[in-house]
């Protein structure tokens, strides 16, 4: 099977992409155009990676270079966008054209080309603040911020060519994914990056929240298992741990594990307008377990604790770490 993953370049991308490759698949990975000819984390692939997958650097945005990516594909993953929620305070307009305008393409180049599979990217943040827990996927949607709301844009684009035309969409709905990679926007390398970095003050914004945090691992095992199930076609399904832990209690855990005498402090610059901040969420993943046959290797709390070693081990690792501007903080 030939396989495009679009967003290949980023964090969950480059990860599946490389699994893909291991377990033998065909992959053609979509990464986003840069006159730096960079293939994002895609430059650090291993040794028995490197060299055995396709390269198309295009935009997501330009439905005529997504067309030509998508020629000759079996099916799409489809990972491309941009997800940082400070920055759509900033740049709305921006979420629209990625997000919908970018995932209307795919469906539309799916549409005319006959792909058999497309799994579309949603994510957790759609739901909003739960309204009752563990949350299934009918759940409300709530568009808290503008990302959340241009996910829940994209999804409902799937869904309607999938009613409207029978184009065979999956939606995979993960909850807060976690892992080596992941950018310091993310709560947990924000976290790790600084007590890496040898602070003792470590910068956070709300502490109260409570998260169902996501190894990688699973995430990628979600995706390659709605590949290949039917169950999931024209249906939502959410990729969670079976674990719910607050911000601060995540924060405790990994100065713990990482044995780092640190304070934490409130930045007013990372707390979320009070309407627009996500309170809770605490996902059911029953549908993936009926569905696909998934369910995680990382889940509840020594599943958690696991996935947070592993995070740590790669982002105290020097090389790793230098990827990151830890006195800075970037919306």
């Amino acid at each position: 099977m030939k396989v495009l993953v679009t967003g290949a370049d980023g964090f969950i991308g480059s990860h599946l992409t490389e699994t893909l490759v291991r377990r033998g698949y065909d992959v053609r990975a979509f990464v986003y155009y840069n006159s730096f000819n960079s293939w994002g984390w895609l430059n650090n692939c291993t040794a028995d990676v490197a060299g055995k997958f396709e390269v198309f650097s295009g935009d997501i945005r330009d439905p005529h270079g997504v067309k030509k990516a998508m020629e000759g594909c079996h099916a799409v993953l489809h990972l491309a966008a941009l997800i940082g929620i400070p920055y759509s305070y900033h740049s709305p307009d921006t979420y629209v054209d990625t997000n919908i305008k970018g995932t209307l393409n795919i469906l539309q180049a799916a549409r005319e080309l006959g792909v058999q599979k497309v799994v579309h990217t949603s994510t957790s943040e759609v739901y909003g603040t739960a309204r009752f827990v563990p949350i299934t996927e009918e759940h409300p949607l709530q568009g808290q911020s503008p990302y959340s709301a241009s996910k829940i844009g994209a999804d409902q684009m799937a869904l309607s060519f999938y009613a409207s035309f029978e184009t065979p969409v999956a939606i995979i709905r993960p909850f807060n994914t976690y892992g080596p990679r992941q950018s310091a926007r993310a709560v947990i390398p924000t976290i790790i990056s600084q007590i890496a970095a040898g602070k003792k003050q470590i910068q956070l914004g709300a502490t109260t929240p409570t998260r169902d945090f996501s190894f990688v691992e699973d995430t990628v095992e979600g995706f390659i298992k709605a590949l290949n199930a039917e169950e999931v076609i024209g249906k939502v399904t959410n990729l969670g741990s079976g674990f719910e832990i607050s911000i601060g209690q995540t924060a405790e855990m990994i100065a713990t594990l990482m044995d780092a005498p640190v304070e934490f402090i409130t930045d007013n610059n990372r707390i979320r307008p009070d309407k627009s901040e996500v309170e809770r969420l605490f996902a059911s993943y029953e549908q993936a377990q009926k569905r696909m046959g998934w369910q995680p290797a990382y889940g509840g709390e020594a599943g958690f604790r696991k996935g947070l070693q592993k995070t740590i081990e790669w982002f105290t690792d020097a090389n790793n770490l230098s990827h990151y501007k830890t006195n800075n903080y970037a919306i």
